[in-house]
C-alpha cells in the first residue's frame, strides 16, 4: 500500500485551492520602504536615514553598488515626486488619500515611481511592488496595491500629468505645483523671489527635482583644490565651477571612504556655501583684521573654511553654536586646523562676547531650507507657511546681534539657505531701518566669476543658474 499523499487545501465547494506561497523578499525595496517609513514616522531626513541602512545592508552581504544605487533612486525619486504621485494615486483609489494607511501609501508611491519615473519594465515594477506589499503589509492589502498599480500602469507620466494637473492658463501656480511636485505656497514664494516668466520658474522647479552632485571642499591651509582633485582622480572628479576649493564627484560614491575626508583635510560642502564663506573673507574691512566670528556655526562646514582662511592671515576664528551637540560637530570639523580657533556653545541672540569685538562676522541663520530642496526633498512637504513666522524674529535678532558684535569698519555676512524674500531682503531691510549704523555693500565683486547675480547689492544663488543650493548673502559694513 503506497504512502498517502497530503491533500491540497480546498476552497469552499470542494475545489482544491492554490498552495500558499511565501512572499519573495527583495532587500532593495524593503530597505527603500524602511527609509520612507522613517521619514514619515520620525520626521527623519533621508540623507541621514539612508546611509546607515545602506551600510548595514552591505555588511550583511545583501547589497552591491548597483543595489545601493537603485535603493537611493527609489527613496529620493519617490520623495521628490511625491506631490505628483499623490495626485495620480488619488485618481486610482476609491477613498480620499488621507484615509489610505501611510505604509500602504508608501508602497503605492514606490510602485508609482518605478512605473512612471524609472526604466523598470511595467510587469517587473508591479510584481515587485506587490511582493513588497505582501512582505510588509500582508496578502490582503497587497491585492489593493496590485489593483491600484495596474490602473496607474495604464498611462505614462506625461499622460497622467495631463489628466491630474489643471491647465496652466487657468491656474499657473497649481499647474506648476502638480507638474513639478512642489506645494503651491512654495511655488508662489520661489516665483516671487526669482521674478520673470514661466520659463525661469519651471527651470528652477525642475532643478529641485534633479539629483545634486556631491561636492567636496578642500579646507584652506590643509590641502589645496588642485591637490584634492589629484587625490580624487580625474576619472571621478572635476574642478568646482566657481570655488577654487571645490571638487565635484562625477560618479557619486561615498566621500567618507576617502582618506582626506576621514582625516578632516576635506569635507562635503555645497559650492554655494563655500562661496558665502569666501565672499565674507574677501570683503575689505577698515583697519585690523584679527578676530572673526561664525555666530551660527553648526554643523561646521563654513566655520572650517573660515578657520583655515583666518589662520592663513594670522587671524583667529570664534565658532559659536547654540546646540551643544551641533557645537561638537563644529569642533570635529575644525579639529586639526593649523591656526588658532575656539568653539563654544552659546546663543547668538544673547551672546557672551563684548560688542565691537570682531572684524568679520558670519551669521548663517536658521531658516526654512527652501534653497536645499534638491538635497532634502522631504522638506518641501514638511514645511508650512507658518514656519516663516517662527524664523523671522530669530533671524532679525541674530542679524541685530551680529551688527553689535562687529566693530565700526568691520563686515557682517547675513546668509540663509532660503531664497524666500521674507527670510532674505525683508529681514535685512527691517534690521537696517530699525537699528541703523550699518550699510549694505555690494557682495557681487567677492563672488569670483559667478554670473547672473542680479542687480545687487545682495546676492542670490540658484540651482538652475549656478548649480548650487539657493544660498543668499548680504554684506553689511558697520558705520557707527
Amino acid at each position: 500500500m503506497s504512502e498517502q499523499q497530503p491533500s491540497r487545501p480546498r476552497k469552499p465547494g470542494g475545489k482544491p485551492g492554490r498552495p500558499h506561497r511565501r512572499p519573495q523578499k527583495d532587500p532593495v525595496r524593503i530597505l527603500a520602504f524602511q527609509a520612507l517609513r522613517a521619514v514619515d514616522e520620525r520626521d527623519a531626513y533621508a540623507n541621514l536615514v539612508l546611509p546607515p541602512l545602506l551600510r548595514k545592508a552591505r555588511e550583511k552581504g545583501d547589497f552591491d553598488s548597483r543595489d545601493a544605487a537603485l535603493a537611493t533612486e527609489l527613496v529620493y525619486g519617490t520623495l521628490r515626486r511625491q506631490g505628483t504621485y499623490d495626485a495620480i494615486i488619488s485618481r486610482c483609489v476609491d477613498r480620499p488619500l488621507r484615509e489610505v494607511d501611510p505604509p500602504v501609501l508608501d508602497v503605492l508611491s514606490l510602485g508609482a515611481h518605478q512605473l512612471l519615473g524609472t526604466r523598470i519594465p511595467t510587469h517587473a515594477a508591479v510584481s515587485a511592488s506587490v511582493e513588497l506589499a505582501r512582505c510588509v503589509l500582508g496578502d490582503g492589502r497587497a491585492k489593493f496595491v496590485n489593483a491600484v498599480l495596474r490602473k496607474i500602469a495604464a498611462d505614462d507620466l506625461d499622460g497622467w500629468v495631463e489628466k491630474v494637473a489643471p491647465p496652466y492658463d487657468e491656474d499657473p501656480e497649481d499647474h506648476l505645483a502638480v507638474v513639478h511636485s512642489h506645494p503651491r505656497w512654495i511655488v508662489s514664494a520661489l516665483w516671487d523671489s526669482l521674478g520673470g516668466g514661466r520659463a525661469g520658474i519651471e527651470d528652477l522647479l525642475e532643478a529641485d527635482n534633479e539629483r545634486p552632485e556631491v561636492t567636496l571642499v578642500a579646507r584652506p591651509g590643509r590641502i589645496t583644490g588642485d591637490e584634492l582633485l589629484d587625490v580624487v582622480g580625474e576619472e571621478t572628479g572635476l574642478p568646482g565651477r566657481w570655488s577654487p576649493y571645490a571638487v565635484r564627484l562625477t560618479e557619486g560614491g561615498e566621500p567618507g571612504a576617502l582618506d582626506v575626508v576621514r582625516e578632516g583635510r576635506a569635507g562635503v560642502q555645497d559650492e554655494g556655501s563655500q562661496l558665502v564663506a569666501l565672499a565674507l573673507a574677501d570683503a575689505p574691512v577698515e583697519g585690523a583684521d584679527k578676530r572673526w566670528l561664525d555666530g551660527c556655526a553648526g554643523p561646521g562646514g563654513k566655520a572650517a573654511m573660515l578657520a583655515g582662511l583666518a589662520s592663513q592671515r594670522g587671524a583667529m576664528l570664534l565658532a559659536s553654536e547654540k546646540q551643544p551637540h551641533r557645537a561638537r560637530l563644529v569642533a570635529q570639523a575644525l579639529a586639526g586646523n593649523p591656526g588658532p580657533y575656539q568653539v563654544i556653545a552659546a546663543d547668538g541672540t544673547r551672546p557672551p562676547w563684548q560688542p565691537g569685538s570682531f572684524d568679520r562676522v558670519l551669521m548663517d541663520v536658521p531658516c526654512t531650507g527652501l534653497g536645499a530642496l534638491r538635497r532634502r526633498p522631504e522638506a518641501r512637504w514638511r514645511r508650512r507657511p507658518d514656519d516663516l513666522e517662527g524664523f523671522g524674529p530669530l533671524q532679525r535678532a541674530l542679524l541685530t546681534e551680529a551688527l553689535k558684535a562687529v566693530r565700526v569698519g568691520g563686515v557682517v555676512g547675513y546668509a540663509t539657505c532660503s531664497p524666500h524674500l521674507a527670510e532674505t531682503r525683508v529681514v535685512v531691510d527691517d534690521v537696517l531701518k530699525k537699528h541703523g549704523g550699518a550699510e549694505l555693500i555690494d557682495a557681487r565683486p567677492y563672488m569670483g566669476d559667478v554670473p547672473a547675480l542680479g542687480d545687487g547689492p545682495d546676492v542670490q544663488l540658484w540651482p538652475h543658474l549656478h548649480g548650487t543650493d539657493a544660498m543668499y548673502l548680504a554684506l553689511l559694513r558697520r558705520t557707527a
